[in-house]
C-alpha cells in the first residue's frame, strides 16, 4: 500500500506540521499499517487500533518528548512506537535482538517510563511531576492509562495521593471496557449502564429532538439540558469517584473522534492541578475481525489479514490447556475446588473452568494483591483456591503471600504460568524468579512438573495438600504429547532417578528435565555417564536421595530455568551442607540479569539451557580435555 503521510512522519514534531483533516488520513494509515505488520509477525493489536488517534492527538497537542508522556501497559503503545521514530524498525517488534514490544526507557527518549506491568502510570507521573516541580521546569506530565489498569488498587493509591499533592498533572483514562478478558471494573460497568441506556438515554433524546424544533427557545431549553446532564454525570458517573480523589473530571469525550480530542487537550493543557480526561474507545478500533472478537485479537501470532484467523501449527496441546482440564475434572469431584485469577482467564486455562463451572470462576482484575488475600480469605471457610497466576505478575502479590496465607498455614494453591523465558514478551515477563521469592516463605511447597502427565499429577497433589500453600510452576510450552494417564497424588518431596550413569549426577527441575536428558545422550557420546534426577520438589528437597547423590558422586549438576542466585540450585547447596557433605556442584540457571525478548529457543540458547549447552558446561566442568562451553554469551559461571 502507498501511504501519503506515514512515511515523512519521523518524530511527532511531524505530526504538528499537519492540519487536522491530513491527521485523520495519518490515523488511518498507521491503522493498516499495523495490521499488516502485526499480521505477519504477531504481537498486541486491539489496544493499539484503539488507541489510534489518542495517541496521535496527545503528540499533537503536547511538545513531547519535552511534556513527557507515561503509558500504562504497554500494549497500548505501538502507535506511539510508529511515530516516534521507530516506523523502519517496527517489523521487529518483539522479535530476537528487535525493538521491545513494551515501553522501555534504553529505548528511545520518548519512553518515558517503562510498562510492562500494569496500574503504574500515575504513580510513575506524580513522581515525574514532583521532580518536575524540584527544578522549577515547565514541562507537562499526562499520565495514560487503560486496557484494564484501572481496575489495579495501585491506580487509587496514586490518584490519591495525587489528589493530595495537587500537582499539575493530566490523567488520561482510556477506557476500552476491556483488560485482557472483559473488564471486571465494577465502576466502568455502571458507568457503560447508565449512559447507553435507560433513563438517562431516553432524557437526552427526547430532549434534544423536541427542541430542535424551537429554534432559539430550544437552543435555551438545551443550556439547560447540558447543565443537568453535566450534574446526573457529576453523580452517577466516575467523575464523582475521580473529584473525591482530587481531580477535576472531564468527559467521557470519544476517544476516535480526533478533532474533538485536539481540542480538548489544548484547552486542559496549561489548566492547574491534577485533572481526570475520561475518554472512551473501542478495542480493535478500525479492523473488523478485531471489533467483532477484541479479546481474541489481544495478543496473536501471524494471521490472515482478511479474516482474522490466526494461523496455529497442528501440535500438542499447551500445558496451560492441560491444567485448565485438570482443574474441571478436579472440579467435578470436589466441589470446595474453585479458580481465581488476575484478569488473564485465557491465559492461565481457567476460561475453561469458567465455561464448564461458572460460579466456581472469579476473575478479580489486574488486581494480584487482591486475588492472593481473597484466596485467603476463601481458604479459612475449607475452600481450596487455585490461583492461577503468572509467574511476573505473581512477584505483585509478594507481601500477601507471606502475611494474609504463609503466615496464616492457609491452604491456598498457587499455579505458576509462564515460569521461566516466556519469549518474545522480553524481560518484563519471564518468569525469572519464582523458585527463589517462593523458595524462601515458610511452609511453602513448591513443585515443578517435567511434563503433562506430572503437571496433571502435581494439580492433584496440591488440591488434596492440607499442609498450608503450595505452588507449582510450569511454563509457556506445549505438551510433550505423552498419553494422558488418570492423576495419581506424589508423594511430597520425592525425587525420581530417570537415567543412571557413575561419573556425574545431573539434578533438575521442571521442563529442564526434559533438556537435560537429551544433555546426558550427548555426553554419552564423549564418554560422559550421566545419572538424570527429576527432583520435581524444589521445596522440601528429597534429603534422603541427595545423602545417596552425595555418597556417590564428587561432581553434581543442578539445573533450573529460574534464577541462579536463591533458586534451585542454591537449594541443593544448602542441603548439602546440612547433611554434612559438600560436594562440587555446578548450579546451571538463569543468570544474574534481565534476559531480553526472543523466542524460547532462542533465549534458551542464549543462555545455554538448550540441550547442547547444557552438555558443554558439564564437559568444561569436568575438565573433560579439548572441551569449552560453545556459549560465550549469558554463560553461567
Amino acid at each position: 500500500m502507498e501511504y501519503k503521510y506515514l512515511y515523512s512522519i519521523n518524530s511527532p514534531e511531524d505530526l504538528r506540521k499537519l492540519d487536522l483533516k491530513e491527521l485523520k488520513i495519518v490515523a488511518q494509515e498507521l491503522r493498516e499499517f499495523l495490521i499488516d505488520t502485526i499480521s505477519k509477525i504477531g504481537g498486541h493489536l486491539g489496544a493499539s487500533l484503539g488507541s489510534v488517534e489518542l495517541t496521535l492527538a496527545l503528540h499533537y497537542v503536547f511538545n513531547t518528548p519535552v511534556d513527557q508522556i507515561v503509558w500504562d501497559v504497554g500494549h497500548q503503545g505501538y502507535i506511539h512506537k510508529i511515530i516516534t521514530g521507530r516506523r523502519d524498525v517496527f517489523q521487529t517488534i518483539r522479535q530476537f535482538h528487535g525493538i521491545s514490544g513494551f515501553l522501555k526507557r534504553s529505548e528511545s527518549p520518548y519512553d518515558v517510563f517503562g510498562a510492562g506491568h500494569a496500574s503504574t502510570s500515575v504513580s510513575a507521573a506524580i513522581g515525574i511531576a514532583t521532580a518536575r516541580d524540584f527544578m522549577n521546569e515547565k514541562f507537562k506530565v499526562v499520565a495514560v492509562i487503560g486496557d484494564g489498569a484501572m481496575t489495579g488498587g495501585m491506580a487509587y493509591e496514586a490518584m490519591n495521593n495525587a489528589g493530595m499533592l495537587k500537582k499539575n498533572l493530566i490523567v488520561v483514562l482510556n477506557d476500552n471496557r476491556m483488560s485482557i478478558a472483559p473488564n471486571v471494573w465494577a465502576v466502568s460497568n455502571y458507568f457503560s449502564s447508565f449512559t447507553v441506556t435507560g433513563a438517562y438515554n431516553r432524557l437526552k433524546s427526547d430532549v434534544w429532538d423536541l427542541t430542535g424544533k424551537l429554534d432559539m427557545v430550544g437552543d435555551r431549553i438545551r443550556k439547560v439540558a447540558g447543565r443537568i446532564e453535566t450534574g446526573m454525570k457529576a453523580v452517577f458517573t466516575p467523575g464523582m469517584l475521580f473529584e473525591a480523589l482530587g481531580f477535576r473530571y472531564f468527559g467521557p469525550f470519544n476517544g476516535h473522534n480526533l478533532p474533538q480530542l485536539v481540542k480538548t487537550f489544548n484547552e486542559l493543557k496549561d489548566l492547574k492541578g491534577p485533572l481526570l480526561v475520561h475518554v472512551t474507545t473501542e478495542k480493535g478500533k478500525g479492523y473488523l475481525p478485531a471489533e467483532e472478537d477484541d479479546q481474541r485479537l489481544h495478543g496473536v501470532v501471524a494471521f490472515d489479514k482478511v479474516t482474522g484467523t490466526q494461523f496455529k501449527k497442528d501440535g500438542p496441546p499447551s500445558l496451560t490447556k492441560v491444567f485448565g482440564e485438570a482443574l474441571v475434572e478436579i472440579a467435578r469431584e470436589n466441589d470446595r475446588v474453585v479458580g481465581v485469577t488476575a484478569a488473564m482467564p485465557d491465559g492461565t486455562g481457567l476460561n475453561i473452568l469458567q465455561r464448564e463451572f461458572p460460579e466456581k470462576f472469579f476473575d478479580v482484575g489486574i488486581a494480584e494483591q487482591h486475588a492472593v488475600t481473597f484466596c485467603a480469605g476463601m481458604a479459612t471457610q475449607g475452600y481450596v483456591p487455585v490461583a492461577a497466576i503468572y509467574s511476573t505478575f505473581l512477584q505483585r502479590a509478594f507481601d500477601q503471600i507471606i502475611h494474609d496465607v504463609a503466615l496464616q498455614h492457609l491452604h491456598v494453591v498457587f499455579v505458576l504460568d509462564r515460569g521461566g523465558l516466556v519469549g518474545a514478551d522480553g524481560p518484563t515477563h519471564h518468569g525469572a524468579f519464582d523458585l527463589t521469592y517462593l523458595r524462601l516463605v515458610p511452609g511453602m511447597v513448591i513443585m515443578a512438573p517435567k511434563d503433562e502427565n506430572e503437571l496433571r499429577d502435581m494439580l492433584l497433589t496440591a488440591v488434596n495438600y492440607k499442609g498450608g500453600p503450595i505452588a507449582l510452576r510450569y511454563p509457556r510450552a506445549s505438551a510433550i504429547d505423552a498419553p494422558v494417564k488418570e492423576m495419581n497424588t506424589i508423594p511430597l518431596g520425592k525425587a525420581e532417578v530417570l537415567r543412571d550413569g557413575d561419573d556425574v549426577a545431573i539434578l533438575a527441575v521442571g521442563m529442564m528435565v526434559q533438556n537435560s536428558l537429551k544433555a546426558a545422550e550427548q555426553l554419552e557420546k564423549e564418554g560422559i555417564h550421566a545419572r538424570v534426577v527429576n527432583m520435581r520438589f524444589v521445596k522440601p528437597i528429597d534429603t534422603e536421595l541427595m545423602e545417596e547423590v552425595a555418597e556417590k558422586y564428587d561432581n553434581i549438576v543442578t539445573v533450573e530455568d529460574s534464577s541462579i542466585i536463591g533458586g534451585f540450585g542454591s537449594a541443593v547447596l544448602e542441603t548439602l551442607q546440612e547433611i554434612g557433605k559438600p560436594r562440587r556442584v555446578l548450579r546451571i540457571g538463569l543468570p544474574d540479569s534481565f534476559v531480553e525478548h526472543g523466542s524460547p529457543s532462542q533465549l534458551y540458547e542464549l543462555v545455554g539451557l538448550h540441550p547442547e549447552g547444557l552438555a558443554d558446561k558439564v564437559l568444561h566442568f569436568l575438565n573433560v580435555e579439548g572441551s569449552s562451553p560453545r556459549q560465550t554469551v549469558l554463560v553461567n559461571k
